[in-house]
């Protein structure tokens, strides 16, 4: 289904009637949020006080804080229920592959989910559920390896997922000033709820009121990692409310076709969130084909045409999808293995000594060091988001992007060098940089890249279609998984055959060819 410039035009109601629909269908609670309607019919959020940003930043919070209890007990875990260690890979892949299968899909529904409670918002709260029910499922270690297992996949298959329809969240109910402002919130409580998350791993639970009361110091720390959550998700949630898409009896959901190779699109909301499906079928096709049904068009959507979508998007999505690949392979390349380079390389200990031995107690104490290390992370990345709002107006996205990338991989590569106790601690702040610039920049472009096509609809010569929010931050997360993907199949093999110091070297390494391409194909607008 492709639409004539024309016919895309006058299948659009006048800008007066778009007024007088929004007025009516926003009375009550809507008309509190005092929403102005362009001549596209595109809705115009008004500006967010600070303090709902910050209320929508808290799922950031409480998220980064489950996940740090994650990193720092999931093994212990899965290693006190008997798992083998051949099963380690497999759990760690399942949860990324699912996501970078499904992240698209749900991305897709959601910008045309017609919930009276908004399009994202029924999606945050769903994968919020999983994240509590994969805790629970970790937390019960009495319960057999299967479920532990399937409770550490559902988390991370979650909490990986949620991000996706956040910014999509975010971009949908705030103006373009306020979706920067909101970015850097996410940016700042992701890294205050990483160096929380990290310290009460730190604390010995085992000796307080709850230590007793439970079974385990882990059970512990896992039920006060869900009910932090439980209270960031609940306030995330209220924070700033949504208008719903609405559909005639007539009408039905378009989601997304290609039809033209060159088109990556999905008609999104025109007229208060909906283009009608009989005036599309009837402006696009001749009149004895007007009658085609809304069913055949939304029976087209299937998850290969989702894939040709995907594959077809513009060059410039394309190339910000793949530097977001680079950036969180050198990341995350880093993070997953850097406490086991602070226990073996840095500290020269080893974990396969017998327990009691002074070189496995030399291990664990580098263990521990490397666990402030990335506090030290976590804290450098909410100072870093908040000076990134100074250096944008002296450097701009293109600068932000490549200093993120920059830093990293120099500080990656000085670590792996220089194995030095002190010098590596000190150097952990670089990583905030890159983490604060991964949460940041490329979204921002994002939005970047839909407020430049929203103000060219309104030329005669732009495109009949606009993408939707929601697949564009899911395909932009996929890079997340799939980044996953690749270090669980490869890395791993790497460190059995030369030790963990190579996770640092090719995390510098991946992230200076990421600086590169950052500099040279990514596009910015402006």
């Amino acid at each position: 289904m492709t639409l004539t410039k024309q016919s895309f035009h006058r299948a659009l109601p006048p800008s007066s009637e778009v007024a007088m629909t929004d007025l009516d269908h926003t009375r009550g609670k809507e008309k509190a949020m005092q929403q102005s309607v362009t001549r596209t019919g595109m809705v115009v959020p008004k500006k967010r006080p600070t303090g709902r940003l910050v209320m929508h930043s808290m799922a950031m919070f409480g998220r980064e804080f489950c996940y740090a209890v994650e990193a720092a007990f999931v093994t212990p875990v899965l290693l006190s229920v008997g798992l083998p260690k051949s099963l380690y890979s497999l759990v760690w892949l399942i949860s990324p592959i699912l996501g970078f299968v499904l992240q698209p899909v749900v991305g897709s529904a959601s910008d045309h989910c017609t919930c009276s409670w908004g399009r994202r918002r029924p999606y945050i709260l769903g994968l919020g559920i999983i994240m509590l029910v994969g805790e629970c499922a970790v937390d019960k270690q009495t319960w057999a390896i299967v479920v532990t297992m399937l409770g550490v996949v559902l988390f991370d298959f979650a909490a990986d997922f949620i991000d996706g329809p956040i910014k999509a969240y975010l971009f949908d109910v705030c103006s373009h000033q306020d979706k920067e402002k909101g970015l850097h919130c996410h940016a700042l409580f992701t890294g205050l709820g990483g160096a929380l998350g990290y310290l009460t791993g730190a604390v010995d639970w085992g000796q307080t009121v709850l230590g007793y009361s439970l079974t385990s110091e882990f059970q512990v720390i896992f039920l006060l990692s869900a009910l932090v959550f439980l209270i960031c998700l609940t306030v995330h949630l209220r924070s700033i409310p949504e208008v719903p898409l609405r559909y005639n009896k007539e009408e039905t959901r378009l989601l997304l076709e290609v039809t033209d190779p060159r088109k990556y699109s999905s008609i999104e909301e025109i007229r208060n969130g909906y283009i009608a499906c009989t005036e599309i079928n009837a402006a696009a096709k001749p009149k004895k084909h007007a009658a085609t049904s809304c069913t055949e068009t939304q029976r087209r959507m299937t998850l290969k045409s989702l894939l040709k979508t995907l594959f077809s998007m513009p060059s410039h999505y394309r190339y910000l999808c793949v530097s977001h690949l680079f950036g969180w392979m050198a990341f995350l390349s880093n993070m997953l293995f850097f406490t086991d380079f602070m226990g073996q390389v840095v500290y020269r200990g080893s974990p396969y000594a017998p327990h009691n031995s002074t070189v496995y107690l030399t291990y664990r104490r580098g263990v521990e060091v490397g666990c402030w290390g990335l506090c030290i992370n976590a804290i450098s990345s909410s100072v870093y988001s908040y000076l990134q709002k100074i250096l944008l107006q002296y450097i701009g996205l293109k600068g932000l992007y490549f200093i993120g990338y920059l830093l990293f991989g120099l500080g990656t590569g000085l670590i792996g060098l220089f194995p030095n106790v002190y010098s590596t601690l000190a150097l952990c702040s670089l990583f905030g940089v890159m983490s604060s610039t991964l949460y940041t920049v490329p979204f921002q472009l994002i939005a970047e890249y839909h407020r430049e096509e929203e103000s060219l609809q309104e030329d005669e010569q732009d495109t009949d279609h606009r993408r939707g929010k929601g697949i564009d931050c899911a395909a932009l997360t996929c890079m997340v998984q799939l980044a996953q993907i690749i270090l669980g199949v490869g890395l791993g093999l790497l460190v059995s055959v030369a030790g963990s110091v190579v996770t640092v070297i090719s995390a510098s390494m991946v992230s200076l060819i990421g600086c590169c391409f950052v500099a040279f194909c990514v596009r910015y607008v402006g």
